[in-house]
């Protein structure tokens, strides 16, 4: 099926869970929060194709640069390769996964993370608190592929940044969409423009972010949304092409 006969979503994860933006065929795009992704997908239909920006398929040792895709997508995106992270080793992702009461046991956690992703890399390399602050998204997702090897061919990875490249005719986006954690209104500007040239409305854009989400948070969500019906076309390219498998056989691919 094409991507005019399916549900397509793009989802980021956010504070108040997962923000997907949905287009089902023949209709406008819409958008909502889910607390979980097995919600998220329980309200789907099951040939719904779903991109995801959050790292799917995991090293059981960590390279210089990453698991590979993260590699091949960096010299993309000139300015913005900042914006993609090397993934640790699934040991490190797993090695605290209790709820933090305080802000104290957090960064201890971090702490373990880091000891472990340095005996798992080589050359030994901690974790960022960027990259431990969506660990348990991270987790969250490899479970439900685990557990359920259908939702392999159903649930991709992407990347915003690499997604916008990609829309923009493979040129990366001139402008950051933060500046010192706090929201760039032209980066936002230059990347709701590119969105509306495949399709979107500026006012299904420019509306709030939903509660518990936050405006970038949104229109990633809205550019995955775009992924998600290239992968249904067959027009996405994954890094690497083909796609490599971790060590349990998830897919391990940048689409875009």
């Amino acid at each position: 099926m094409t991507s005019a006969e399916i549900v397509l979503v793009g989802v980021d994860g956010c504070k108040a869970g997962w923000i997907a933006v949905r287009r089902e065929p023949g209709s406008t795009p819409s958008v909502a929060v889910f607390a979980s992704f097995t919600a998220l997908l329980a309200s789907l239909p099951d040939d719904a194709v779903i991109a995801v920006d959050i790292p799917i398929g995991l090293p059981e040792f960590s390279s210089k640069g990453g698991r590979g895709p993260e590699a091949l997508v960096r010299p993309l995106l000139g300015a913005r390769q900042s914006s993609v992270f090397s993934i640790p080793s699934r040991a490190a992702l797993y090695a605290d996964t209790n709820g933090f009461t305080t802000i104290e046991a957090w960064y201890a956690a971090h702490i373990r993370a880091s000891e472990v992703a340095k005996t798992t890399s080589d050359p030994p390399r901690g974790v960022s608190i960027q990259a431990f602050g969506i660990f348990a998204k991270i987790r969250e997702i490899d479970a439900l592929l685990i557990a359920r090897p259908d939702l392999r061919g159903r649930v991709f990875e992407s990347h915003p940044e690499v997604a916008f490249c990609r829309l923009n005719g493979d040129q990366a986006m001139q402008l950051p969409k933060k500046i010192k954690g706090s929201i760039n209104p032209a980066g936002m500007a230059e990347r709701k423009a590119l969105l509306c040239r495949h399709g979107y409305d500026m006012g299904f854009l420019d509306q709030p972010p939903p509660r518990g989400t936050a405006a970038d948070d949104f229109l990633d969500a809205a550019a995955m949304m775009l992924i998600a019906g290239r992968i249904a076309d067959g027009d996405a390219r994954p890094f690497p092409d083909p796609p490599g498998r971790d060590s349990l056989g998830i897919p391990v691919a940048i689409w875009a």
